[in-house]
């Protein structure tokens, strides 16, 4: 890991040296001309590649008409993309916004505003898990909760009551006379591609049915496609009241959402909420093209087939490099292998190889595929891993002998 010293950038990421100039497909080719395995897909981004055909048309062909326009007049295709997504998922209402993090701070919002309009105004607690990740403005690090993030930036903004994931017991403990609503990703993504059983999201939903609360979904990772569904909510079957979107919305075009039942919504009024840059016409379209693409038939199917693929030929990886790598775990793309080796070393073991993942919590590497990977790709990536096993296996024979 290195920064330049010239860099004018802020030195908040730990960069690795190395740069890229294009892209296409899964592949991408660095800036000395080497290609390379994107299994990143820019954490979950650009699910549909590089250099989609339809994205470029969808992006270019707007980019001559109308770049922005402001939320003070109507926005026809932003209204067909609200009734898209209204039309594939639970929600009736939907708020743009720019990013993830923007996205989960008006999930917050719209989870304490309903309350308030009940004439509840004394709940504002969210019920969140361990392990969570939500965000880095200052309400998304409370509701994540992890020191690390919190670290330097004052007191925690109140609000957010953190509990063991997976513990109904603990979720039933933490709720009283403030909490507002629940709090959850279908899959942990940051947190080590965890889950939690079919049971618990239920329990879930039967708690906030019965106690007036809202159940809100984090999607930002897990949704549009990643876990083998459009939405993740449709495998774990559980609808929530309100959930996040972002990352893979625009294929790689900056672009967030809140969705939300009108009962949810009910008040989210004029001025409640807003924002200047949210459902720019360049954004819209470009999120237009990405359901384009995805709703035509099979798209899912493709996905759940190398999903299956992927991860039985990870398991057999597993099972030769046992000193190595410990479990796969994850749902459709969504994919983490347990390291045994530091998590940090497997990912640079990997991109010896020249493939690119991603870390994760809990020692996890994520495999996050472009969902348009095909067989030979993964083919491709299951023989740079062992390759990158092989290489980790030596050295750590080299330190026994030693």
């Amino acid at each position: 890991m290195t920064n330049s010293a010239t860099s004018h950038l802020l030195p908040v990421f730990a960069r690795v040296d190395l740069g890229f100039e294009s892209g296409e497909g899964c592949w991408l080719t660095s800036t000395n001309g080497e290609r390379y395995l994107d299994f990143t897909s820019g954490v979950a981004v650009n699910a549909l590649g590089h250099c989609h055909p339809h994205l470029i048309k969808a992006l270019q062909e707007q980019a001559t008409k109308l770049w922005h326009m402001s939320n003070l007049f109507k926005s026809p295709d932003g209204e067909k993309l609200a009734a898209r997504l209204c039309e594939q998922s639970f929600a009736d209402f939907v708020f743009f916004c720019n990013s993830g993090a923007e996205a989960m701070e008006g999930v917050i919002k719209v989870v304490r505003r309903y309350q308030f309009s009940k004439g509840h105004p004394e709940r504002y607690r969210l019920v969140t898990f361990e392990g969570a990740f939500h965000g880095r403005t200052l309400g998304t690090l409370a509701a994540t909760g992890s020191a690390k993030y919190l670290e330097g930036f004052g007191p925690p903004m109140d609000g957010f009551d953190q509990v063991p994931h997976g513990d109904i017991e603990a979720v039933k403990k933490a709720i009283g006379p403030n909490t507002a609503g629940i709090l959850i990703e279908p899959v942990q993504g940051e947190g080590g591609v965890r889950s939690a059983p079919q049971s618990f999201f239920k329990a879930l939903r039967q708690l906030c049915d019965e106690k007036g609360l809202l159940l809100a979904f984090d999607e930002v990772q897990t949704g549009m496609g990643r876990t083998g569904d459009l939405f993740a909510y449709k495998r774990v079957g559980v609808t929530p009241d309100v959930m996040s979107l972002a990352k893979a919305l625009g294929g790689g075009f900056p672009i967030g959402a809140v969705l939300a039942t009108a009962e949810a919504a009910s008040g989210m009024t004029p001025g409640s909420h807003g924002s200047t840059f949210g459902g720019n016409p360049l954004a819209i379209s470009a999120a237009n093209a990405v359901l384009d693409v995805m709703l035509k038939p099979g798209f899912f199917d493709h996905v759940q087939k190398m999903s299956l693929l992927l991860k039985q030929k990870l398991a057999s990886v597993v099972d030769r490099y046992p000193a190595v790598l410990s479990e796969v775990r994850g749902e459709g793309l969504l994919v983490g292998v347990k390291a045994v080796v530091p998590s940090g070393d497997l990912v640079n073991a990997l991109r010896d190889q020249k493939l690119l993942t991603v870390g994760a919590g809990d020692n996890v590497v994520r495999f996050l595929a472009p969902l348009i990977v095909t067989e030979a790709e993964i083919d491709q990536s299951v023989q740079m891993l062992e390759r990158a096993c092989a290489a980790l296996s030596a050295t750590q024979l080299k330190k026994a002998a030693g």
